[in-house]
């Protein structure tokens, strides 16, 4: 179940902002319809990769975060787990304005730094790709997505062996819907302490999820049932969860 996180109502009608975890979040017809702020209000928007963040994450950590969306998770982790800093990417351009607006409203515009790129385990990896953007932001991915609509765009990318040499995390967060299959496959994961991901089986099958378990399991990150869920998981390092 999620954690409780309801809106101090006398807040909101002050400010005219939703607040999560202590964030506040300014108001946006399209990034913030009645469905989503019902999600809020109840504690609900990405609760399972908050509560395995939350869980992992220790005061100056630095953590890495892929697929940032409009910045809520990054937001909610560095207000409550006082990272020294957050390095977050998110490919869909028009997301960045108000999440980057979001965290200097709150505060955190020197904790957490947002790129628009993708960043890319491969060492081969292209200088751009390819990103489909959906109607609803929360689908949007480099698969292109088989029946529905979406806006290809081009997008830069960035290679993880040249950001993890002067930025190595603790922590990765991870939602990039799909894509973190071929980023397990080449990544070095060695220096991370925990790794939160949602798994997607529906773009890559059983045997895809069953392949980034067994590539984190062999990069010495084991899944931590007390806060994982289904297909989302949090993996430590057993000497990071016994201590």
């Amino acid at each position: 179940m999620p954690p409780s996180d309801k809106i101090d109502a006398a807040d909101r009608a002050a400010s005219g902002d939703l607040v999560y975890h202590g964030v506040r979040l300014p108001p946006h017809p399209q990034y913030l319809p009645e469905r989503r702020i019902e999600r809020i209000r109840n504690g609900r928007y990405e609760w399972q990769e908050i509560a395995g963040a939350l869980h992992a994450v220790r005061p100056g950590d630095r953590v890495l975060e892929l697929g940032a969306g409009i910045g809520i998770v990054g937001a909610v982790i560095a207000k409550n787990r006082a990272p020294a800093r957050i390095l977050s990417y998110e490919a869909n351009p028009a997301l960045i304005g108000y999440a980057r607006a979001m965290h200097r409203a709150n505060g955190l515009g020197e904790v957490i730094e947002l790129r628009n790129a993708v960043l890319m385990s491969d060492p081969d990896a292209p200088a751009t790709t390819d990103f489909h953007v959906h109607a609803s932001f929360l689908g949007s991915s480099l698969i292109a997505p088989a029946g529905r609509r979406s806006t290809r765009v081009a997008v830069a990318v960035e290679r993880l062996a040249e950001v993890t040499a002067d930025f190595t995390p603790e922590v990765m967060v991870i939602d990039i819907e799909g894509g973190e299959l071929a980023f397990f496959r080449h990544a070095d994961l060695s220096a991370v302490r925990a790794i939160i991901v949602e798994l997607h089986p529906k773009v890559y099958g059983q045997d895809g999820m069953a392949e980034c378990l067994a590539l984190l399991e062999a990069a010495g990150l084991s899944r931590d049932a007390a806060v994982s869920q289904p297909t989302v998981v949090t993996c430590l390092r057993p000497a990071a969860a016994a201590g």
